[in-house]
């Protein structure tokens, strides 16, 4: 698929300098700072940088590497989760889309926002930036102990390990493939809306794929667990990063083989054939039931390009 590289949070070619991880030192750099998974911006919609020397370095723990710069300049990441603002309504970090705004003292002229919400403002190493810093935080909040013995584990390798002290296992970060796939039936696309979505909104059948499963398996059994369309041939597209918490989205292809729809209520909300037609209209917001995908996803990036017929 030409340009699927395109999709938000893939393509910025970012040098990870994985040879650097183990070094002791690193020469001075420039870092991202996170709270929360929420990244620090600034007022003109760029990821805040700051030296590794910045008074929020106290606050939190030891940087993250995230790589190198095109000019060789390194790139870290400070998660500073454990600061508490004042006034926090938590209540509103729970939804489907943040939309408060953090302001630390030490950081005039930036704020905290929610990723999904400014992910197609940041340019495509911001994005790529913020969606690994916050998926490698979130993977070390909840697996800080050996899954073999349940000692608490010690980082390493510059955040990218942990090591047991206790029975010396190493862990690494993990990234759970999903499948979301553009269904076709003649001049129509299988969609679907889970309960929680904002009013209207459908989008791409997706699952996760189950071990010892290739991602053709995993897109027939998902569509049919679902909607009870059964799918023939699939193909691949395009795949996107996906840090809500961690998942590697495989976007693909597939034929319908029938067309009447059975939902199940515990995996969606409704689901139908939309024509061509009708989602060009649904994406120009003109549509009368169906709002599309959030732009960002690969969802949006996946039907736009059915829309334009420039999948191949």
């Amino acid at each position: 698929m030409k340009n699927a590289e395109a999709v938000t949070f893939g393509g910025s070619g970012l040098d990870r300098a994985a040879e650097l991880r183990g070094l002791a030192e690193l020469a001075e750099g420039q870092c991202i700072v996170l709270w929360r998974g929420k990244p620090a911006v600034t007022e003109d919609g760029t990821l805040t940088r700051i030296p590794r020397d910045h008074p929020i370095a106290a606050l939190c723990p030891a940087p993250v590497l995230m790589g190198r710069e095109d000019d060789g300049t390194i790139l870290e990441a400070f998660d500073l989760s454990a600061w508490e603002p004042d006034g926090l309504d938590a209540s509103a970090l729970t939804g489907f889309l943040d939309p408060t705004l953090q302001v630390h003292p030490d950081l005039p002229g930036s704020a905290f926002a929610e990723l999904r919400g400014m992910m197609t403002q940041l340019s495509p190493r911001d994005a790529e930036l913020a969606a690994t810093a916050r998926a490698i935080f979130e993977w070390h909040r909840t697996h800080g102990f050996c899954s073999t013995c349940g000692a608490k584990s010690e980082v390493a390798m510059r955040g990218w390990q942990t090591n047991c002290p206790s029975c010396g296992r190493h862990h690494f970060p993990r990234t759970d493939p999903v499948v979301i796939m553009l269904i076709l039936r003649g001049n129509s696309v299988l969609v679907g809306r889970s309960p929680g979505w904002p009013e209207g909104m459908y989008s791409l059948l997706a699952g996760f794929v189950e071990p010892g499963e290739t991602l053709e398996a995993a897109v027939r059994r998902e569509v049919f667990e679902e909607t009870h369309v059964k799918v023939g041939e699939v193909g691949y597209l395009s795949s996107q990063p996906w840090p809500f918490p961690a998942s590697l989205m495989f976007g693909c292809i597939g034929d319908a083989l029938s067309e009447d729809i059975i939902v199940d209520p515990e995996e969606l909300e409704d689901a139908r054939w939309v024509t061509r037609e009708e989602m060009l209209e649904a994406m120009a917001g003109r549509h009368p039931e169906i709002a599309a995908a959030r732009k960002g996803a690969i969802a949006h990036f996946l039907l736009s390009r059915w829309v334009a017929d420039q999948l191949d």
